[in-house]
């Protein structure tokens, strides 16, 4: 059975990320989904755009579904690349702009997290923190 994200962690990983949000002033939207993409967990700052629900599950489920920063879907899914159009498959849930990562415990995905308000880099900077989080419980 592949280990996963429990509740109990993505509520501590969330809490890093708005931690981080509230220090840079934006309300974001952060989701922790399981190795399979599925919700875990999400919270919705005050003030948060309603739009970045979706946004935020659609890049952690796109991190986990793919084993990669969603970020690195930029380059490969321009006009002409070889991935072009992937954002329209998965009924539309594939997200190719940065603020998802996969959690990773022992070389393997157990998980994703999605954060979704701000900038681009806003989002990357709230979802590293939740990452790095991640990271130390997992040490």
């Amino acid at each position: 059975m592949v280990d996963t994200v429990s509740l109990d962690t993505a509520k501590e990983v969330i809490d890093a990320a708005e931690r981080r949000a509230n220090e840079i002033d934006n309300p974001m939207v952060v989701t922790v989904a399981n190795s399979e993409g599925n919700l875990v967990a999400q919270h919705r700052m005050d003030g948060a755009w309603l739009a970045s629900v979706d946004i935020s599950r659609n890049k952690a489920y796109t991190a986990a579904a793919l084993d990669m920063p969603t970020h690195d879907l930029e380059e490969p899914t321009k006009p002409g690349e070889s991935l072009y159009g992937l954002q329209n498959t998965n009924q539309g849930r594939m997200v190719i702009f940065g603020g998802g990562y996969p959690l990773e415990r022992d070389g393997d995905i157990v998980g994703a997290i999605g954060v979704s308000g701000g900038a681009v880099e806003q989002d990357m900077d709230v979802a590293e923190a939740g990452v790095d989080k991640f990271d130390d419980l997992s040490s």
